[in-house]
């Protein structure tokens, strides 16, 4: 156990977050894990005793070959695009010739294909090969979770 000014943290509960990395110093402690790229607890002298401040960032999920590899295809296929022109995870959509319509159609494959549902607000932000595949992972982790 761990104790940062009367806060303590157990293994357990550094644990249930995966931790890869742990900074220590005399008011704070903070922490990388494969669950939150940034956490941080510490704690500040006030009158009355300590106060705790908390934050965390939540990791990006990057999405594994195999889904990219599968989302290319599937773009190549639905905007017919040619052999001779290569589709990779920073291919955007508009570059490849994609318009909105294109672009609703591609999510709708790919949810046909993974077996996901995209929200209108995701969908939107989707621009280049390596979004999908990254909101594809992450609907999936969350599906299974």
């Amino acid at each position: 156990m761990v104790c940062i000014r009367k806060v303590q943290l157990s293994r357990q509960f550094l644990g249930s977050f995966q931790v890869t990395n742990v900074i220590w110093s005399q008011s704070s402690v903070s922490f990388h894990s494969q669950k939150m790229s940034f956490v941080s607890i510490s704690s500040k002298p006030t009158q009355l005793g300590f106060k705790i401040c908390c934050s965390a960032k939540e990791t990006a999920i990057q999405a594994k070959k195999e889904t990219v590899d599968k989302v290319c295809s599937i773009v190549k296929n639905q905007l017919a695009v040619p052999d001779s022109t290569p589709v990779t995870a920073e291919s955007k959509f508009s570059e490849l010739g994609a318009d909105s319509l294109d672009t609703v159609e591609i999510v709708m494959g790919l949810e046909e294909e993974f077996n996901i549902t995209v929200d209108e607000t995701s969908a939107q932000d989707i621009a280049t090969v390596q979004d999908a595949a990254n909101l594809i992972e992450k609907l999936v982790t969350e599906k299974t979770e």
